[in-house]
C-alpha cells in the first residue's frame, strides 16, 4: 500500500466513527406507549414523562416520536396493543401498571420496557428482583403498602365519629390483597370496623355503593389499580350520591371529584421515568438497571367536594396539604 493509499485507509477508517456518530444523533427514537388511559385523561402524568425528556435533550419529532396505544379502560386489551407495538417496531415501550407491564413483557424479550408506576412487581411477576431486574423490564415502582394504613388514620382525622370504613378493592388484581391487609393492620389500630367491597368488573360498583350504605359505612378506601382506576369518574360519582367521605389512591380520583387522596406522587415518577428512557437509548441493559422506588408523596383535598358533603377539614390537615383544591 503506498503512501496515498494508506492515508485515503486512515481518513475512511476516521470517518465510520464520525458517521456513526452523525447517524445517531439523526436517529429518531419511536418510544410506544401503552397505557390504560387515554393521552387527554393522562395528560398530567404524560405531560411530566415529556418533561423529563427535554430536560435530557430529547426533542418531540426532531428525535423522538411517540407511538401511544390506550386501552380505554378495558386491561383485556394490553395483550394485543403490545403486539402492535412490537409489530411496529419500537425502540422501547414505556409502561403503566402490572396489566400493562405484564402484556408488554410477554410481547417482547428483545424491546426494552420501562415501568412508570406499578404496585409489587416482583410480586406479580414482572420483575426478578428490584436490585437487579434482569431481562428487558425495569422501572419505578409505586409500591408503599404502609400508606393505606396512614389513609385510615386520615379518614379518621376527617370523621371523628368514624366507626365503620368500607374498601372497595379488586382482590382478582395479585398485588391488593397485600394492600388489604395493611387496612385492616391500620383499622385494628383504631378499633374501626371494615367492610370489603371486593370489585371485579364495573358492573360490581354499584352494587358495592349500596352495600356500603346498607350496612352504614361512614367513609370509605379506595385501593388504585387498573379497574378502580380505570372508573375513576364513577366512582367518585357513586360516592358523592351516596354522600360518602372517600380517600383514594391517586390524585387521579381527586382531580375527577374525589375528596382526598395521600399518595406517591405519579407525576413525580412519570418525570422520573424519562431518565431510564435515557440511559436504555443511550446502551444501557434494562435488566442491570435498579428499580426505584418512590420518593414524593402527595395530599390532596379537594374542598368543592368537602363542601358538597358538608364536612369541615381541620385545619391540621389542611396544614399539611401539599394542594387544595378550591
Amino acid at each position: 500500500m503506498n503512501r496515498r493509499d494508506s492515508v485515503l485507509a486512515l481518513l475512511v477508517l476516521g470517518a465510520v466513527p464520525f458517521a456513526a456518530e452523525a447517524q445517531q444523533k439523526g436517529k429518531i427514537w419511536r418510544i410506544g406507549v401503552l397505557e390504560l388511559a387515554s393521552p387527554a385523561l393522562n395528560a398530567a402524568n404524560f405531560d411530566a414523562f415529556r418533561q423529563g425528556l427535554r430536560e435530557l435533550g430529547y426533542i418531540e419529532g426532531q428525535n423522538f416520536a411517540i407511538e401511544y396505544r390506550s386501552a380505554d379502560g378495558r386491561q383485556e386489551r394490553f395483550p394485543d396493543l403490545a403486539t402492535e407495538l412490537v409489530r411496529l417496531k419500537v425502540d422501547l415501550i414505556l409502561t403503566r401498571g402490572a396489566p400493562a407491564s405484564l402484556a408488554a413483557k410477554n410481547a417482547t424479550k428483545s424491546i426494552p420496557v420501562v415501568i412508570a408506576a406499578t404496585g409489587d412487581p416482583v410480586g406479580s411477576g414482572i420483575l426478578a428482583s428490584l436490585a437487579r431486574p434482569g431481562g428487558n423490564v425495569t422501572g419505578l415502582s409505586a409500591f408503599n403498602v404502609e400508606l393505606y394504613s396512614k389513609r385510615i388514620e386520615l379518614l379518621k382525622e376527617l370523621v371523628p365519629s368514624l366507626a365503620r370504613i368500607a374498601g372497595v378493592f379488586n382482590m382478582g388484581n395479585p398485588v391488593v390483597p397485600i394492600q388489604w391487609k395493611e387496612v385492616e393492620r391500620g383499622a385494628r389500630a383504631l378499633g374501626v370496623q371494615l367492610q370489603l367491597l371486593d370489585v371485579r368488573n364495573p358492573e360490581d360498583l354499584g352494587r358495592a355503593f349500596d352495600a356500603a350504605t346498607r350496612q352504614r359505612a361512614d367513609a370509605l378506601v379506595v385501593a388504585v389499580e387498573t379497574l378502580t382506576l380505570s372508573n375513576r369518574k364513577l366512582i367518585v360519582d357513586l360516592a358523592a350520591k351516596h354522600r360518602l367521605p372517600a380517600i383514594y389512591g391517586s390524585d387521579e380520583f381527586v382531580r375527577a371529584g374525589g375528596l382526598i387522596t395521600y399518595t406517591v406522587s405519579f407525576s413525580h415518577l412519570y418525570y422520573r421515568a424519562a431518565t431510564y428512557v435515557d440511559k436504555i437509548l443511550k446502551g444501557a441493559k434494562p435488566g442491570d438497571l435498579p428499580v426505584e422506588q418512590p420518593t414524593k408523596f402527595e395530599l390532596i383535598i379537594n374542598m368543592k367536594t368537602a363542601n358538597a358533603l358538608g364536612l369541615r377539614i381541620p385545619q391540621s390537615v389542611l396544614a399539611r396539604a401539599d394542594e387544595v383544591i378550591r
